[in-house]
């Protein structure tokens, strides 16, 4: 293989880096983009698929391929396959400046898409346009963070613009269906509704008690523990939407 080949990969804007410092030296392999996570999460599983070249490298970009003594020292093993599965494992993914901020302006973005989706105005009970939150995320200082998903960081970003930033906003009630047995519902039903904002339809029709109602997303959980203790697994507790206010018909 010619030593220039991983210098000419390495152009290519699909690739990533993954390095790994061990016994004083850094390990570097050259991977497709995506690749990387997919091998940690389980999802892609023939190395040969992750891999750009099947090598280790000390330097990827200039083609320094390690040396198999310098594996033997750091990694206690010259086998190269095991050695970049440990590198695949525990190595840090290198990310160039432009890239970063891309994938950070892209990450930003789908945050405040999900914060959209899941808050309105209180006056109006309407959700904002993406942009406006996004202008709102950065006159409240918001802070993305490269390492977490943008689901992750809905919660944190949709408190920081009740704080700090001058626009209203509240998060969108859930619509939820809950139902379960009629003799379970005479001793559940009044700590099931405290947890509504707005009952939309309450029934009981063949021994089963239903109730659609709005409530706040945090109440999902309490009503859900309350269900799994007290009705042994036969009530339940399902999203409809999220529904833009309480007050709607």
């Amino acid at each position: 293989m010619p030593i220039n080949q991983p210098s000419n990969q390495i152009k290519l804007t699909n690739v990533s880096i993954v390095r790994l410092k061990k016994g004083g030296k850094r390990f570097e392999i050259a991977c497709y983009k995506n690749k990387v996570q997919e091998w940690r999460n389980g999802v892609e599983t023939n190395i040969d698929d992750v891999l750009q070249i099947s090598n280790v490298f000390v330097n990827v970009s200039k083609g320094e391929v390690a040396k198999s003594n310098d594996l033997q020292k750091a990694f206690g093993t010259s086998s190269v396959q095991d050695v970049v599965k440990e590198i695949l494992k525990k190595g840090e993914v290198q990310v160039g400046e432009k890239e970063r901020d891309h994938d950070l302006s892209a990450l930003r973005r789908e945050i405040a898409t999900l914060v959209a989706e899941k808050s309105v105005d209180p006056a109006t009970q309407h959700p904002y346009p993406v942009s406006i939150i996004e202008k709102a995320m950065t006159e409240a200082g918001f802070s993305v963070k490269q390492g977490k998903t943008a689901k992750s960081q809905v919660t944190e970003c949709l408190k920081l613009l009740q704080t700090d930033s001058k626009l209203p906003i509240q998060r969108a009630r859930m619509r939820v269906r809950v139902s379960l047995p009629s003799g379970d519902a005479e001793k559940l039903k009044e700590k099931i509704l405290e947890g509504a904002e707005k009952v939309e339809n309450e029934e009981t029709r063949d021994n089963d008690w239903e109730v659609v109602m709005l409530i706040d997303p945090g109440q999902f959980r309490v009503i859900n523990e309350l269900l799994q203790k007290q009705s042994k697994g036969k009530g339940r507790i399902e999203t409809l939407t999220f529904a833009a206010t309480a007050s709607a018909s």
